[in-house]
């Protein structure tokens, strides 16, 4: 039997290797064992348990069997219809359930499934999904026959969400058509319900369990097809999300490919200077310089957290957090539900484009003109096998020199991989993934080149200690 571990978000593994009906079961009764521990007696309009799926292949069985599962140990559970993303169990986690699950590896390969899990409209916790792994195979796994969860079409709730907290008529204002790239995701079809179809041009956005082959992460190098129908088709911009639907990229007018650090900082500075937002800033220890500046700028507390969502929801769930972001496409701020959305980011973006009237190439030379330029690249080498990160770590470090490529070292960080910070706020991380077996290399600089340089440097470093 495989051992469940969860990571970066949620568990995940291969189907038919790790990820099996024996294995899903598991976890499904240590999750029993530790909502009928934790979750309220009654709630008064709150039901205990959602749980959905995505597109990939038998994800929807593997969540029939979650939720029979629950309902076999006397858990009010509700099964979700049909495929949604993953935002749709955050937010019905906030508004309507105690708890969200949901069956999905993101932006993995197609051979691979997962579990993630959502409470108060955030991924559970580090402290929380120890807990939960504490509780496998503490029980036998109860199963009563004919114990099927009753089935509902939520998508509404999350429909309605989004029409609350964005103003979608001001978004028709733009005249160019809006390009989406579902890239075969369970997002698929969301846009065409809150914009008016007539302005929306769809790419990849057909049911295929898998993904045509495809890694369905929004990546530039994956998003060729996007870059090249923007151009052709005029459109104001293009719109990518993961297989999840949590994660995003935006492509600008021009075809270019917006980095993380470049989206997060015109959300952010447009939400301080006319959503008057105020509090921390929270950013995983892969983003850049950008946020950094804006908040020293506006006097702003800041801080770097490990790598993954929910150490920012964490943050956001206790404290003060204004805006939290992660480099993988992940954005959240005050106001909205704690977790990554790719939806509500894409739509807010339209609405800051059609309230300044600016296209998103004008945006993003604003924000370079006002805090620097950025140019954030990372790199992914696969692994034969997962690296232990404090080994690597240990091990890098002890082999960086005083100066790399002529930059005298500021600042070594080592809580989450090796981030080495420049005098000028440049750097460059090393550290095995979280949800794959690969080495990521990332940096940021103000130009291409010596960007492109840092992360050849990294890999360089890193070589001996991974082979």
């Amino acid at each position: 039997m495989a051992d469940i571990k969860f990571t970066t978000d949620g568990w995940r593994g291969i189907i038919a290797w790790d990820f099996t009906f024996e294995n899903v079961r598991r976890l499904a009764q240590a999750l029993a064992d530790f909502i009928n521990e934790n979750a309220p007696s009654s709630e008064p309009g709150k039901h205990t348990v959602a749980v959905g799926y995505d597109r990939r292949f038998l994800s929807d069985r593997f969540a029939a069997d979650i939720a029979a599962i629950l309902r076999s140990n006397k858990i009010d559970v509700i099964l979700l219809s049909e495929p949604v993303s993953s935002p749709v169990l955050s937010c019905l986690s906030m508004e309507q359930f105690w708890m969200g699950i949901i069956v999905t590896a993101s932006h993995n390969k197609p051979h691979w499934n997962g579990v993630k899990i959502k409470i108060e409209g955030a991924s559970a916790s580090p402290r929380i999904t120890k807990e939960i792994e504490g509780f496998i195979d503490e029980s036998p796994v109860l199963y009563l026959h004919g114990q099927k969860a009753e089935q509902k079409d939520f998508k509404n709730v999350y429909l309605k969400y989004l029409n609350s907290h964005i103003n979608t008529k001001k978004i028709q204002g733009i005249k160019s058509p809006i390009v989406f790239d579902y890239m075969y995701g369970s997002a698929a079809g969301i846009a065409e319900k809150v914009l008016p179809k007539n302005k929306i041009i769809t790419l990849r956005e057909e049911y295929d369990p898998s993904f045509k082959g495809i890694k369905p992460e929004p990546i530039a190098e994956n998003l060729t097809e996007l870059m090249t129908a923007v151009t052709k088709n005029k459109a104001a911009l293009g719109i990518a999300f993961d297989g999840d639907g949590d994660r995003v990229t935006i492509i600008d007018e021009k075809g270019s490919c917006l980095t993380p650090e470049i989206l997060s900082a015109i959300l952010l500075n447009y939400l301080i200077k006319n959503k008057k937002l105020k509090g921390r800033v929270v950013q995983t220890l892969s983003m850049g310089y950008l946020l950094k500046r804006i908040a020293r700028k506006q006097n702003m507390p800041f801080e770097e957290v490990n790598i993954g969502f929910k150490y920012v929801a964490e943050k956001m769930a206790v404290e003060d957090v204004a805006f939290g972001v992660e480099e993988s496409g992940g954005y959240a701020w005050k106001g909205i539900v704690p977790d990554r959305d790719g939806m509500i980011v894409a739509l807010t973006f339209l609405y800051i484009m059609a309230s300044t009237g600016k296209k998103a190439s004008e945006l993003v030379a604003n924000i370079e003109k006002e805090y620097g330029a950025s140019v954030y690249l990372r790199n992914d080498h696969p692994l034969k096998k997962p690296l232990d990160k404090g080994f690597l770590t240990d091990k890098i470090k002890r082999k960086v020199p005083a100066k790399i490529l002529g930059y005298k070292i500021a600042q070594t960080i080592t809580q989450d991989g090796l981030k080495i910070i420049f005098e000028d706020d440049e750097w460059l991380l090393i550290r095995p993934s979280g949800t794959e077996p690969l080495l990521r290399v990332y940096a940021e600089t103000s130009d291409k080149k010596k960007t492109q340089a840092l992360l050849d440097f990294g890999y360089k470093l890193a070589v001996p200690f991974i082979k």
